[in-house]
């Protein structure tokens, strides 16, 4: 353990980039997504589609089901995660991820007939499946070859399952003309919003408590509030703000991180930390309208000591910013996120 978790009470670090499944949280969409890959990976028929804005949390949710599915039975299952692919290597990578000949990799013929002949012999309950990670980056070419792939079916009614996943741009060029006919093939359709305001600060206790650590001891709920606003709910933005605003809060002994802690990473990482745009202030009043307990706690703070660690013979009283132990913030917001949320 370094130096930046023994500071916070940390085991490792909670807010790194990989998409590791033991540190997902899972608002009510996530729960929906997750639903549907699921069901999409069982080996339902047709298309399964999964939108979401860049960093929401879509290859998390893949990485989980691929963990589900790899505790299931046999099953055959090739995740493409760059599909800037051309039609020869795209059928490469399929050929291999299937353990198909070599021939198959070379002969689209040979792939098909091999396809067919590994989807009669799959047992019942163990699909042969295609997750496109990043589907909006797929070229036209591949895109038909994807749909022309769904066609193949079995006597029995087995069919390769397809899931793909991306970026809203990918709901855009679903909607084109020259694509209708794999649009139609689409039987499943979910996509992931960012967090609210509760959410955001139930996504950081989640983190820090499987990290080890104890959430109000290492941010205020000012700091959790000044998160929420620069980084609009985006799940991997917050990682990266709170992430930052703990390797600040050690260099400057800071215990816990507060807003100005969290105002300096934003402003280091380009971000307007200036007034508060109209559309921010109207976000935060609809989240204070629908949350009006939970929010409470989310005002301008008092003016912090110019010395965060003052002599203790003239100890400054408790700054209303902290965040103790079962107090307003993590207790209002994270608590009351319980009974919303399916927790790995």
């Amino acid at each position: 353990v370094g130096m930046y978790e023994r500071f916070y009470g940390l085991k490792e670090r909670p807010f790194d980039l990989s998409p590791d499944p033991r540190f997902l949280f899972q608002s009510d969409r996530h729960t929906e997504a997750l639903t549907h890959l699921q069901y999409g990976l069982s080996g339902r028929p047709g298309l399964t589609v999964l939108i979401g804005e860049a960093g929401t949390g879509k290859t998390t949710l893949v990485q989980v089901a691929l963990q589900q599915q790899a505790e299931s039975a046999h099953h055959g299952i090739v995740h493409l995660s760059n599909p800037t692919l051309t039609r020869a290597e795209f059928f490469e990578y399929l050929a291999a991820g299937f353990s198909f000949s070599p021939a198959a990799a070379a002969s689209k013929t040979q792939f098909l007939r091999e396809l067919e002949q590994a989807l009669i012999e799959c047992p019942p309950g163990a699909p042969m499946a295609l997750i496109v990670d990043e589907a909006q980056s797929l070229s036209h070419e591949l895109l038909e070859e994807v749909r022309l792939l769904t066609n193949l079916q079995t006597p029995a009614g087995r069919s390769l399952t397809v899931v793909l996943v991306g970026q809203p741009e990918l709901a855009a060029r679903l909607n084109e003309e020259r694509l209708r006919q794999l649009k139609q093939r689409v039987s499943l359709r979910c996509e992931l919003t960012p967090l609210d305001l509760p959410e955001t600060a139930a996504y950081i206790t989640r983190r820090v408590r499987v990290a080890g650590g104890r959430p109000e001891l290492l941010f205020t709920r000012d700091a959790v509030a000044t998160v929420y606003e620069y980084s609009k709910g985006i799940p991997r933005t917050i990682s990266v703000l709170c992430d930052n605003a703990l390797v600040n809060g050690f260099a400057a002994d800071l215990k816990p991180v507060g807003r100005e802690t969290v105002v300096e990473v934003c402003r280091d990482f380009g971000f307007d930390t200036g007034t508060p745009s109209p559309v921010d202030r109207e976000t935060v009043s609809v989240e204070k309208a629908r949350h009006p307990v939970a929010l409470a706690a989310v005002a301008p703070p008092k003016v912090a000591a110019a010395n965060p660690r003052p002599p203790a013979a003239a100890p400054a009283p408790p700054s209303d910013e902290v965040a103790t132990e079962g107090g307003p913030m993590f207790s209002s917001f994270a608590t009351k996120k319980k009974k919303r949320f399916s927790i790995f």
